[in-house]
């Protein structure tokens, strides 16, 4: 029988996984009170938060208040979000804005004439202006600024290209007492050695899963591995089935997930089909600044109505230099690809975007497992409902980074409690290198292609039923090679979704 040792066990007072805005943020608050170590599975700047492209929703203008903004987030949830949750939220935006500007995030301001203040976006689903944001790339400026922050803290390690694999919890090592999380396992993605890390305080910070669909606005990373890995281990996760499809993702073949921001929409975009008919006053009277989910659902019935594979989005009304000014990324990105916007059409077409659901988390993000908090979007708290009102994820990031660094400083429990456990070597057992690759590639696209086929935007039983039956099967398939063949990052993460 073969094994590999586990080469190496790090210990930290803090470790966190994954490096969006939640887990840099996490890592910033908890690092003037012990070490904090970070690992993220690829570079340090992929994260679904480098992709977002419109902003934070918050109520910073006098025109704007608190219940209206709770008011349109509890609607877009389709009434299903947690009331009390989402005014806390809401609530704590403005200290949270305050607090990543002291950390050297400034959002675009108003210019001349228009007056002071900031420049703020309106998206769909929202009654007032209110996304604050850096041009058409906030995510990309939050991530920069951030990341930078965080190589000066002395008190804080990234482990760049590290993958988690499962949690280390005391039930699992067979402990005495309640069952709570006191490390993981890592895959060393350089070196193929797997190690691991020790901590009192575990934090997920891993994002999504849009990659479980065929078409999805995030990145390859997005593979939803914090919500496999608590479920694994026996936490409560919670609406899964309301998932986010983006309503506008360019359609073009090279451009593979780029977004057209909702606020393109906001700031005058029309939706129009193929024939050139606008269509959105048909399905809401708010019209292209509907919610997301009845934007998407509308331009996906209209796509089967024509059999287009596509939809027109149409700025070009717009002066030219407003354009250049308010979206400079989504322009330059759609003129490499021979779209001039200010002259061109869209295409665009809806794309998995975002996962209401996730680990059951308070706003401080505990979960029912001591020693495991889980933040951003990995978290389901209840802000969401069935459907995210546009903005509100960094929102959320924000506050909940802030109240669970707060909580885990304050709750003495949480270290006096944690015993050093000595983590047992990763069997391999009679596991071999795989020759069978192609095995992994056709059971990834299998599993996708019936999640978009059969579980996406428009749903029935018949559908539900048939993607019950493929998925067994194809779960089967996979966990029986997690088994047979040494782990790699492909098979970790097709496990996962």
């Amino acid at each position: 029988m073969l094994y590999i040792l586990v080469l190496k066990t790090l210990k930290c007072d803090y470790f966190v996984i994954g490096s969006g805005i939640a887990g840099l943020l996490s890592a910033l608050h908890l690092c003037k009170h012990g070490k904090v170590i970070i690992a993220t599975k690829k570079d340090r700047a992929d994260s679904n938060t480098n992709y977002a492209q419109g902003g934070i929703a918050c109520v910073t203008s006098s025109e704007d208040s608190i219940d209206e903004h709770v008011k349109d987030t509890i609607k877009a949830g389709d009434g299903l979000c947690d009331e009390k949750v989402v005014k806390e939220i809401v609530e704590n935006g403005p200290e949270g804005i305050r607090q990543i500007e002291n950390f050297g995030v400034k959002f675009t301001e108003r210019e001349a004439p228009e007056g002071t203040g900031y420049d703020l976006g309106k998206e769909g689903g929202h009654s007032k202006r209110r996304v604050l944001h850096v041009g058409d790339v906030t995510g990309r400026r939050l991530e920069e600024v951030l990341l930078s922050r965080i190589i000066s803290e002395k008190n804080i390690e990234i482990l760049e290209h590290c993958m988690a694999i499962d949690l280390i919890t005391t039930g699992w090592l067979g402990l005495d007492g309640d069952n709570r999380c006191v490390g993981v396992y890592l895959l060393d993605g350089a070196t193929g050695e797997v190690f691991a890390v020790t901590s009192p305080c575990m934090v997920l910070a891993t994002g999504g899963g849009g990659k479980v669909y065929l078409y999805t606005s995030n990145p390859d990373i997005a593979t939803g591995d914090g919500v496999a890995m608590a479920w694994r281990a026996g936490v409560p996760i919670k609406n899964m089935e309301f998932i986010q499809f983006h309503p506008t993702c360019l359609y073009h073949q090279q451009a593979k997930s780029f977004l057209i921001s909702e606020a393109v929409r906001g700031e005058g975009g029309k939706l129009l089909t193929v024939s050139m008919r606008r269509f959105m006053d048909d399905y809401d009277e708010r019209g292209e600044l509907a919610s997301r989910d009845v934007v998407a659902r509308a331009i996906d019935n209209e796509m089967k109505i024509s059999g287009d594979r596509f939809v027109y989005l149409d700025i070009r009304h717009k002066p030219a230099d407003f354009i250049k000014r308010r979206f400079p990324s989504i322009y330059s990105t759609c003129l490499n690809f021979g779209l001039d916007i200010t002259k061109d059409l869209i295409p665009v077409v809806p794309a998995a975007h975002y996962f209401c659901g996730g680990v059951e988390a308070g706003i401080d993000a505990s979960t029912a497992m001591k020693g495991l908090f889980a933040c951003g979007e990995v978290a389901c708290t209840g802000l969401h409902g069935a459907n995210r009102l546009a903005s509100n994820s960094l929102l959320e990031a924000v506050v909940c980074a802030r109240r669970m660094a707060e909580r885990i400083i304050s709750d003495a429990d949480l270290k006096d409690s944690f015993k050093k456990v000595k983590v047992p070597d990763w069997n391999l057992g009679n596991a071999r290198r795989s020759d069978e690759g192609i095995v992994v590639e056709h059971n990834w696209n299998e599993l996708r292609s019936c999640m978009w086929d059969y579980v996406g935007i428009v749903r029935t039983d018949r559908r539900l039923d048939r993607a019950v039956g493929r998925i067994a099967n194809e779960k089967s398939e996979i966990y029986q090679y997690y088994h047979d063949y040494i782990i790699d990052s492909d098979i970790l993460e097709l496990r996962n979704i």
